[in-house]
């Protein structure tokens, strides 16, 4: 009877077989004219006659047959894939089953109680692990008949999933499609962390800042330069071998130097001086007695740290400390780099900035402002921030004239009670 239980593409008609003289079988289908008319058209054959009224039920009933056919392009990428399970919907044999509760599930005919499963609905179908038919257990690969009762028994692991095997045993498209995507996702994930971690060796290679230069802001140009939609998009394609961690990492370096080459050559990093025989040089550049220095804004050096000199456009020597991101990322022109040292002579003050980061509580600031004081530093510029968490961070700048007295400050202000980071800060 399937006027009462139509086919998947709304093919409707009894069915039934007699014998005849001499006990020969007849086939008889007996339909109406618009039953034959969907089965020798198809079920698009009515849509020309829209304004025919036609009952709204009927048109329901087709538009809901067509939304399952556009739910199943949009799940498969493939449209070979696609034709493919169409043409088994629309011409396979089906069988019709039963839920516990008696709902009927029409599947193609072959279909496995893991069919059955996807019908019910998706996770249910990723949490198969057993069924019983007619109240005894079978295996997933039996062949559901029409008429039977079909309980599914599932998984409650965290980590269940189906099988790759399953591909082999089920009939029906959605089951078909539903199990490729759960490993396509599955193998999307794996590849996308196994691209982020060989992005990150590879920038570690290159002695890049990992922690700096891996974040969203940094990253999701880099992917945009290199026309990928998204940052997951570009790891899975790091994770999955269609772009190397190499031209990546020389993108992020590209990118980094533009930045660093348009600050040193439009946005001096602190106003130049020019520096005479007779002035004492905070800076000596080797061989140079009268060029202008830049004391560079991306690591703000001061007395005691390594330092670096480079040649730019325009603007005299930037210097930089050694292990600056910016200079990591010039490295491309060595020739434009010059050995550069801290002058001797009459100590003079450079401005460093710290941040602390402490439990929120009363007269914090003031605590920290008089250690401060006590290490003999002269303030210039003091904020603070908390958040919901009740996490406070605090910044200061202030005047130094040599880099290893910032350890006994840093020490001193992370004693105070409260605070559990303190940190010198570098801007960018």
């Amino acid at each position: 009877d399937y006027i009462a239980m139509p086919k998947f593409n709304m093919y409707q008609s009894l069915h039934t077989t007699v014998i005849g003289p001499e006990g020969r079988p007849l086939e008889l289908q007996i339909r109406t004219h618009k039953m034959h008319s969907t089965a020798e058209y198809g079920i698009a054959a009515h849509w020309r006659y829209k304004g025919s009224g036609r009952k709204a039920s009927d048109e329901q009933a087709e538009l809901a047959w067509l939304g399952r056919m556009i739910e199943w392009q949009q799940d498969m990428s493939d449209p070979r894939e696609f034709m493919e399970g169409l043409k088994i919907d629309l011409y396979a044999g089906q069988v019709f089953v039963f839920t516990p509760k008696g709902d009927v599930v029409n599947l193609p005919a072959g279909s496995t109680p893991v069919d059955f499963a996807y019908a019910i609905h998706t996770e249910v179908g990723h949490r198969c692990m057993g069924a019983r038919v007619g109240g005894r257990l079978v295996p997933l690969d039996y062949e559901l008949q029409t008429g039977e009762t079909v309980d599914v028994l599932t998984s409650k692991a965290a980590d269940a999933g189906p099988k790759r095997d399953w591909l082999a045993i089920v009939r029906s498209p959605r089951a078909r499609t539903k199990i490729r995507q759960w490993f396509s996702r599955e193998r999307r994930e794996d590849a996308m962390e196994t691209g982020r971690d060989l992005l990150q060796r590879a920038m570690r290679r290159h002695s890049l800042p990992v922690v700096r230069l891996s974040s969203d802001e940094v990253m999701s140009r880099v992917a945009s330069d290199l026309k990928y939609p998204t940052l997951e998009s570009l790891y899975v394609a790091i994770g999955e071998g269609q772009v190397s961690p190499q031209s990546v990492v020389s993108r992020i370096t590209r990118l980094v130097s533009e930045e660093v080459e348009e600050e040193a050559e439009e946005i001096p990093a602190a106003r130049p001086v020019r520096l005479g025989r007779e002035q004492i040089q905070p800076v000596v550049v080797q061989g140079r007695s009268d060029v202008w220095v830049n004391l560079a804004r991306c690591c703000t050096p001061v007395p005691g740290d390594e330092i670096v000199g480079f040649v730019t456009r325009g603007h005299g020597v930037s210097v930089h400390r050694t292990d600056c991101p910016n200079v990591l990322a010039l490295g491309k022109e060595p020739d434009r780099f010059i050995e550069v040292s801290w002058a001797a002579g009459r100590p003079t003050s450079f401005a460093v900035s710290i941040q602390l980061e402490a439990l929120d509580r009363q007269k914090l600031l003031r605590d920290v402002a008089t250690v401060l004081s006590d290490q003999h530093v002269n303030i210039l510029a003091a904020s603070s921030h908390t958040g919901k968490d009740r996490i406070t961070t605090i910044r200061f700048t202030f005047e130094l004239a040599d880099i290893a007295h910032l350890s006994s400050i840093l020490s001193a202000v992370k004693k105070v009670d409260g605070v559990f980071d303190a940190y010198r800060l570098t801007p960018g």
